[in-house]
């Protein structure tokens, strides 16, 4: 049985749109150019970084992010960046007596403003926090000390066949796959995908396939 259920934050529960026309604005580039290279990199199996660097070389995220933060615009996210379907699928999974928790790459900032939408979790975890990023195995380990310490008894939701997926079924964990963002539509990995307890649309489906899971599990 699934006792605990662990999501990505970006892509996953958060709609990473506006944070990426922030970007492409920063930058000065037309957004649908800085769209467009973003999903090239991530065809061509590229960090997430790197379509930064084509309109910034030598590019540095801790840097950049301070000199936005001194110009008045900052990174940021809130209620209206969560995708419609968070906020209830996370309630609905907590009513079924599961512990449910967040876990992704994270920078330090941004634990504060998820702790400030006051989700219905009882874990949140970052890289920043945690002092490790996915794909690490290390990473996972702090997930499945946070679930309760049984890697089988817990499930870990994300977009990402390459970093969310496969490190978590290294793990022991269940994995759900789901099928949104940029990385949800142009990383298409079958083999590690078809490793997934569930593939879905939509975080509407996970609460009835969970708890049919868990009713017909012996």
């Amino acid at each position: 049985m699934i006792d605990a259920v662990f999501f990505d934050i970006g892509g996953t529960i958060l709609d990473e749109s506006r944070e990426f026309a922030m970007w492409a604005d920063w930058f000065g580039v037309p957004r649908h150019t800085f769209s467009a290279v973003f999903g090239a990199a991530i065809a061509r199996g590229l960090d997430w970084q790197e379509p930064f660097r084509v309109f910034r070389p030598g590019f540095d995220l801790a840097t950049e992010l301070e000199l936005r933060a001194a110009a008045g615009k900052p990174e940021t996210f809130g209620e209206e960046d969560l995708y419609p379907d968070a906020r209830s699928c996370l309630t609905s999974l907590r009513d079924q007596g599961l512990l449910v928790g967040l876990a992704g790459n994270q920078p330090a900032h941004a634990e504060t403003m998820l702790r400030a939408l006051d989700l219905p979790v009882d874990v949140i975890g970052t890289s920043a926090g945690w002092g490790v990023a996915k794909p690490s195995a290390a990473f996972f380990e702090h997930v499945v000390r946070a679930g309760g310490g049984d890697a089988s008894s817990i499930l870990y939701v994300g977009d990402r066949p390459d970093n969310d997926v496969r490190p978590a079924i290294e793990a022991g964990m269940h994995t759900c796959l789901i099928r949104r963002g940029p990385w949800g539509y142009i990383l298409d990995l079958p083999a590690v995908a078809e490793q997934s307890l569930f593939r879905i649309d939509s975080l509407d489906e996970l609460p009835t396939l969970l708890a049919k899971h868990n009713t017909t599990t012996p």
